[in-house]
């Protein structure tokens, strides 16, 4: 009695056929395998690069705090078109520090680009005026020396706090503290050096000098293009809401804002601008794993085509295992299967390749976390690689399954 086609014996014979078809042809199995391997590769490195790179963002988030907010100018677009610039105002820290209720600390952060030097060596870095809550806000702390206190704020003192990379820039010295740096025409005395944070996407976070928020307005003046942002610590982060909009209200009177006029400022809590990342790379994970997977439709069609080689030269093959016996469920399966084990077996190298060029890539990075693509990434690639191995395999499978038996045996 002829075994059921769907029976467990039928299955595995179905199997050991396949499998032997495959070894007799190894370089053609390989060659056919490689078009699926490096697409697969390709989405499963781009998602794990991605994935690391939200993971380091999402780091730099966590240490601002949940009951942080902060502020920055806004531009809208027809002001832009005209040629204007939102600023924030040294006013409008005075004003929400006076009016806005619940706030613990107001942290102003004003970044200006300039050059700093020291016996005969110069380079140029970034410059941040800041408060002494600085340092709890980013926590970020001196290994040596000491951060900037109220006093510096209240008397608007020359001295500075500076980066390691700064101080290895300049040639200072293993210990700095008391040594003097030439800054916008001015002398400032360095009282400490900030512990070393690394890169974050190329960029040093060790190289910059922080001074008092009001020493860098004196020095500076009224100097146009600084970029003046607030970080607000509210007491309660149930009442951020409500702190937000007070600040709102506040700053649209103060900019002389009508009913009608776009905010030229910004209000954020730091769950929002994680949120709006998250969005961001999601949308870039899709949309390059989107593109980079033509290549696994490509190497679909390189499964369809050597398949259907296979069965031209396997003509007479099918012939002798339908005289014998084979029905066409049987033959079938078996194109099936070997369809499904090439791009399956490609879908699983492709993972294997793909994680290793994620982590070649992720350390030619400074401080970049060894990318790994998550377990989602790792399914999809097997699994979308053996649904390509079926969807381009059936139309083999089935030109094999419904050749006539005695014109097959007839085939030379």
């Amino acid at each position: 009695m002829q075994a059921s086609p769907l029976s467990a014996s039928t299955f595995a014979q179905c199997v050991r056929t396949a499998s032997a078809a495959l070894a007799a042809n190894r370089l053609r199995s390989a060659l056919t395998t490689l078009g699926v391997v490096i697409g697969a590769a390709s989405v499963v490195a781009v998602i794990a690069l991605v994935d690391a790179l939200r993971t380091t963002i999402a780091e730099q988030f966590v240490g601002l705090g949940s009951n942080t907010l902060s502020v920055s100018a806004f531009t809208p677009l027809e002001d832009a078109l005209r040629g204007r610039s939102a600023k924030l105002s040294p006013d409008d820290v005075a004003l929400i520090t006076a009016r806005v209720d619940g706030i613990r600390d107001v942290t102003p952060l004003v970044l200006a680009n300039d050059e700093v030097r020291y016996r005969g060596h110069s380079t140029t870095t970034q410059i941040r005026g800041t408060t002494p809550s600085y340092q709890d806000l980013y926590d970020s702390f001196p290994r040596m020396g000491r951060f900037l206190s109220p006093a510096d704020d209240a008397t608007r003192r020359r001295v500075c706090v500076i980066g390691d990379k700064t101080r290895e820039t300049l040639r200072m010295g293993d210990d700095p503290v008391g040594e003097y740096l030439g800054l916008a025409g001015e002398w400032c005395l360095v009282v400490g050096v900030m512990e070393r944070k690394g890169e974050l996407f190329g960029v040093s976070r060790d190289d910059l000098v922080l001074l008092p928020y009001p020493t860098l307005r004196s020095m500076w003046g009224s100097r146009e293009g600084l970029d003046l942002t607030m970080h607000l610590t509210v007491s309660d982060p149930a009442r951020r809401g409500t702190v937000a909009a007070q600040i709102r209200t506040l700053l649209r009177r103060a900019h002389d804002l009508g009913p009608d006029d776009e905010d030229d400022f910004r209000v954020h809590t730091t769950e929002e601008v994680a949120e709006a990342f998250d969005q961001v790379a999601a949308t870039i994970t899709a949309f390059v794993a989107g593109m980079v997977g033509i290549s696994l439709l490509v190497g679909g069609i390189g499964v369809m085509k050597i398949m259907l080689v296979s069965v031209t030269e396997r003509t007479r093959e099918i012939g002798i295992c339908k005289a014998i016996g084979a029905t066409n469920g049987h033959i079938l399966l078996q194109f099936l299967i070997e369809a499904m084990t090439l791009s399956g077996l490609g879908g699983l190298i492709g993972l294997l390749v793909g994680t290793g060029i994620a982590a070649f890539v992720g350390s030619l990075i400074p401080d970049f976390p060894t990318p790994a693509p998550p377990l989602w990434a790792a399914a999809l690639a097997i699994v979308f690689s053996a649904l390509v191995g079926i969807v381009f395999g059936v139309l083999p499978a089935l030109r094999a399954a419904n050749l006539d038996p005695i014109e097959a045996l007839r085939h030379e």
